[in-house]
């Protein structure tokens, strides 16, 4: 491999991979409002009041939200908990290596954490906007089966207001997969901020949804992506993809090494695939 590429790979040359510290440093300041917002759970909100229109003697009953259970409140701070972890990852410089790039520009690289196992980076520019990408891979999660073949199911289990959600997903266990079929219970949480969208999540625990029979349960994160417009094209996105991933069972942890970035390699083809479709 040309050595311009692992520059370029691992956060020397390449432009959307130099401005990952401060794609950081701006998702930190909107995870510290949203955790301040939290704290006021049943208060008419902000916004709301801006886009109807409304002041505070003129609300109006559909306009203020219900407080949320204790529950969900804690769904809710675990999943910005895990952003912030995962955006901490992405944000430090060092211990980062090359691992694959493609003719198209997509890369990745890799770092392994304290207790050894290895994440994984992907950095990408997709033909799609902020919002378009936020939709397929948030809004409407559930229908990720459809364009991508490595997943069987998506199902939302739990719906915490308009930025947080609990899922439990299936995937595949086609011919060819090295790790197997898994089956995956966590909470996704989403902020956006201008031209920036943050998705972050982790593995979570439900007593009501213990592991089901025929599966092995694997974990995730804390794992983010973060889509950036890029520059004033707003047609086009910068897309980092932080993969933290345990798949349990026992496989080999070569073989795993090998698996994850491949799956994200054929994760962004089959999103490519979908976008060109719109």
């Amino acid at each position: 491999m040309l050595p311009a590429v692992v520059k370029l790979c691992c956060g020397i040359s390449y432009p959307h991979i130099r401005n990952i510290a401060g794609l950081q440093r701006t998702a930190m300041a909107v995870i510290g409002q949203e955790i301040t917002h939290l704290q006021q759970w049943g208060q008419i909100q902000n916004h709301v009041r801006q886009q109807t229109g409304l002041n505070h003697n003129e609300a109006k009953p559909e306009d203020i939200k219900p407080v949320p259970a204790k529950e969900d409140q804690l769904y809710v701070r675990h999943g910005q908990e895990a952003m912030r972890k995962a955006l901490s990852i992405l944000e430090e410089k060092e211990g980062w290596k090359f691992e694959v790039a493609e003719s198209n520009g997509d890369a990745i690289c890799s770092k392994v954490m304290p207790g050894g196992r290895k994440v994984f980076r992907l950095e990408a520019v997709l033909d799609a906007s902020v919002d378009e990408l936020y939709n397929l891979l948030f809004v409407r999660v559930e229908e990720m089966h459809q364009w991508n073949p490595s997943i069987q199911q998506v199902k939302v289990l739990k719906r915490i207001g308009p930025q947080t959600v609990v899922t439990h997903e299936v995937s595949t266990g086609t011919a060819g997969n090295v790790i197997g079929q898994r089956d995956f219970l966590s909470v996704r949480h989403s902020c956006k901020q201008k031209s920036s969208v943050y998705l972050g999540g982790a593995a979570v625990q439900l007593e009501s949804f213990p592991p089901q029979a025929g599966f092995v349960r694997a974990e995730d994160g804390p794992t983010c992506i973060v889509i950036q417009a890029l520059d004033e094209d707003s047609t086009k996105s910068r897309f980092t993809w932080l993969l933290n991933m345990d798949v349990k069972g026992w496989l080999p942890k070569s073989a795993v090494n090998q698996a994850l970035p491949r799956a994200q390699l054929d994760f962004t083809r089959h999103l490519r695939r979908r976008l060109s479709l719109s």
